[in-house]
């Protein structure tokens, strides 16, 4: 049997983003699963914001080959994604638009569709970030990725890491590691014989 290969991604580009801290424990749980997980960077891409005019012809940005590259070694994602007004970041919109055309007139690319993703988000309001991931499923499904049905929303993010980074609450922190390890299982399951 091949490994599962995992992208993470988090939808901040802020320093110290407490919901790139929970990606980075949903990935421990991957790895502990037999994943290999790439954390992906999404801000090293250098992609403008979406429109029509970029995304035909030559106009494509040189970034996003190399982000479909890595997203499309990839069969299944792991997505931490803050909460902005009630949904999803513009940063993590933007990356789903872009990733979800095709490139250079070629076929529609491979690089998001038929793949599990598993969601997290945490805020530092009392909701953890759950309103933003509706939203998030609703797109996610709409490129043709299959959401899992566990996810996690940890409110008050702020009272929920020590300074080192690490969780505070001994339930979140076990609820993270299982995501990924679910993850890892329903790719596993699911993945296509070939």
């Amino acid at each position: 049997m091949t490994t599962i290969k995992i992208a993470g991604f988090a939808g901040s580009l802020r320093k110290g983003s407490h919901n790139q801290k929970l990606l980075e424990r949903a990935a421990e749980g991957a790895r502990e699963a037999g994943a290999d997980v790439d954390l992906v960077d999404l801000g090293a891409f250098d992609l403008p914001v979406f429109h029509g005019d970029l995304a035909s012809g030559d106009a494509i940005p040189a970034g996003l080959h190399a982000l479909k590259a890595r997203l499309g070694a990839a069969d299944a994602f792991l997505i931490a994604s803050p909460e902005y007004n009630s949904s999803v970041t513009p940063l993590l919109k933007n990356v789903l638009d872009w990733c979800s055309i095709a490139s250079n007139s070629e076929a529609p690319d491979r690089c998001l569709q038929g793949k599990h993703a598993a969601m997290m988000s945490t805020s530092p309001g009392r909701l953890g970030g759950i309103r933003g991931l509706r939203h998030l499923r609703d797109i996610l499904i709409d490129v043709g990725i299959h959401p899992i049905s566990r996810q996690c929303a940890v409110p008050n993010a702020h009272q929920n890491f020590a300074e080192d980074g690490s969780l505070t609450d001994p339930e979140v922190d076990d609820m993270l590691l299982e995501i990924g390890r679910e993850l890892v299982r329903v790719t596993s399951a699911l993945r296509p014989v070939s």
